[in-house]
């Protein structure tokens, strides 16, 4: 007798082969079988009407700090996630020293948005090595399986002090030390290394993170670490300054190691052809022999400007200035006042503010075209006509009024800025990444941006949006939308006991009523550590997720299972 018996549901296996109907038997944390008619299950489960997935494994995470002390890892687990990985974008909190474990936590506040006060109340710093922080990961159970990168500012700052925060180029006894102890992480279970070259990417105070400035023999040097493991990746978010000069160093390194080489994409305001560019590097390098991957968004990277939030338009202006540490009912009240009214709207952005701003962030001062109410449910491929520069045009009122009080009805008011990934207004580009095959998805980063992102409610939204609620375009098939974050994403890190529904893998699995999956509006709550606010999304429609064989939600609420554990990669 089999332990779960999921009966007559529609099956999705995640190979991105046609879907079918049958049961999925399940005994203890493994598939025991797939399709056609299961012998009977202590636990028998009716899937008639729904959808049959598996997990969804989300490479693209920022939970470091919040997995060592929260076993439930909301949102994503909300949203169907089982397996996450998270050390992107070069920042984390391994290797540190503990004089400076300060530093760490201002370059996760200013890179991902996670307040400073939440990470300084969350975190116990009972490690200090790379292998040790894993250690530590492992010792929690969770509703879902973590696994970890190595990332590049720490390691920089672990081996070269003071001198890695000013930027100084890295001597070959540093070099030796970082690859040393990137071979060591490996070792330990880490799925690869990752590093930030991008002017987006800042402290608090506006400083550049210290690895942005690393020179390529760091870099490549660090990589053979990679390389001499035989396993994980090298990942980058990369401005590619010299778009020549940078491919010409990863495609040499992706052959010289033998292991996949990814980087972020999205669109560009300013450079609306630079995608086109890179994708075509991308092909040049895969061509030359190197396996050179860009990992790419499955919907605009939207930034949510509110009273509530941590960035709106006129947070950037002096009056404002006042209002940071007031509660969100308080500096409603503060924002009611005509005269603070008057005054925000007749200032401009102060210099130091601006300063601390990502490129693509600095848009919010001037481009209210691409400012868009947040209705609900939210609309993320809204239309032209729907931005607040429209409304103001239709109205005969500034975009500044407009925006002003629109926000100021409460609390729950938001604007839908996207930041990358509308240039042209819909969403054709993302649709043209998504199925490019030298792209893979991810961008979610769950956990990151508390405050003014909340995507990790992507993968819901690939088949709310893709597979079934698309109007201003093609759409796509629901059988690459789960393959593009099941498979895919697991083979590409080395995931090999899932991402499909087939027997002799682990059972991480949903259930999913397609025709009532529904994303809710953002909402602001304070449950972080130390009443650290963050931006959640809610989603009807999952009537099961299942992690290792164990019921974790059930039409959306937590079970109290938490069989969840940490992944070591090569093992």
């Amino acid at each position: 007798m089999h332990d779960i018996v999921i009966r007559g549901g529609t099956i999705l296996d995640g190979s991105g082969e046609k879907r079918f109907a049958g049961d999925v038997a399940i005994d203890g944390d493994t598939i025991a079988a797939v399709g056609g008619k299961a012998g009977p299950g202590r636990r028998e489960i009716a899937a008639d009407g729904l959808l049959v997935t598996p997990g969804w494994v989300d490479v693209h995470t920022h939970y470091d700090g919040q997995a060592t002390w929260d076993p439930i890892l909301a949102p994503s687990s909300w949203h169907g996630v089982t397996t996450i990985l998270f050390g992107n974008c070069g920042v984390g909190f391994a290797p540190v020293r503990p004089e400076h474990r300060d530093a760490l936590i201002d370059l996760m506040e200013g890179v991902e948005d996670i307040p400073g006060i939440t990470l300084t109340e969350g975190l116990k710093w009972d490690w200090e090595s790379f292998p040790e922080f894993l250690d530590v990961l492992e010792r929690m159970k969770r509703t879902m399986d973590v696994g970890a990168q190595i990332p590049h500012h720490p390691l920089r700052v672990y081996v070269m002090g003071e001198r890695a925060i000013r930027h100084e180029p890295a001597t070959a006894d540093d070099i030796d030390a970082m690859r040393r102890l990137t071979g060591e992480a490996m070792r330990a279970g880490a799925f690869g290394f990752t590093t930030s070259r991008t002017n987006s990417h800042k402290t608090t105070k506006g400083d550049f993170v210290p690895g942005r400035r690393a020179e390529i023999a760091e870099l490549t040097g660090i990589g053979q670490a990679i390389g001499a493991a035989g396993f994980g990746a090298f990942g980058m978010n990369s401005d590619f300054d010299d778009e020549q000069a940078e491919f010409e160093w990863i495609t040499r390194l992706g052959k010289e190691t033998g292991r996949p080489v990814w980087f972020l994409l999205t669109d560009r305001y300013k450079d609306p052809q630079r995608w086109r560019r890179i994708m075509a590097g991308v092909r040049k390098a895969r061509a030359a022999g190197a396996s050179v991957t860009a990992q790419v968004a499955g919907r605009p990277v939207g930034v949510i400007l509110g009273f509530a939030t941590s960035i709106n338009p006129f947070s950037l202006r002096p009056s404002y200035r006042p209002l940071d540490d007031l509660s969100a009912e308080q500096r409603l009240e503060r924002l009611r006042d005509p005269a603070l009214r008057a005054r925000l709207l007749a200032e401009k952005p102060s210099d130091d503010q601006l300063a601390r701003l990502s490129q693509n962030r600095l848009f919010i001062t001037t481009r209210y075209d691409r400012m868009f109410p947040m209705g609900t449910p939210p609309d993320y491929e809204p239309t032209q006509d729907s931005c607040i520069a429209a409304i103001a045009q239709r109205e005969g009122r500034t975009p500044d009024e407009v925006a002003y009080d629109y926000l100021l009805e409460g609390a729950d008011r938001f604007l839908f800025f996207p930041v990358t990934n509308y240039v042209e207004g819909d969403l054709e580009i993302v649709r043209e990444m998504l199925t490019d095959p030298a792209t893979l998805l991810g961008l979610g980063d769950g956990g990151a941006h508390c405050a003014s992102i909340v995507d990790a409610s992507v993968p819901s939204f690939m088949l709310t949006h893709w597979g079934r609620d698309r109007a201003r375009g093609p759409g796509l098939p629901l059988e690459l939308l789960v393959k593009r974050q099941t498979s895919e994403t697991a083979d590409f890190f080395g995931f090999k006991d899932r991402g499909r529904l087939a027997p002799g893998l682990r059972a991480d699995v949903n259930l999913i009523d397609f025709g009532a999956l529904s994303l809710h509006a953002p909402e602001v709550v304070a449950d972080l550590p130390a009443g650290g606010r963050r931006l959640v999304q809610r989603v009807d429609g999952y009537r099961m997720t299942l992690c290792a064989g164990q019921p974790v939600f059930e039409n959306g609420r937590h079970t109290g299972a938490l069989p969840g554990k940490l992944v070591r990669a090569g093992r």
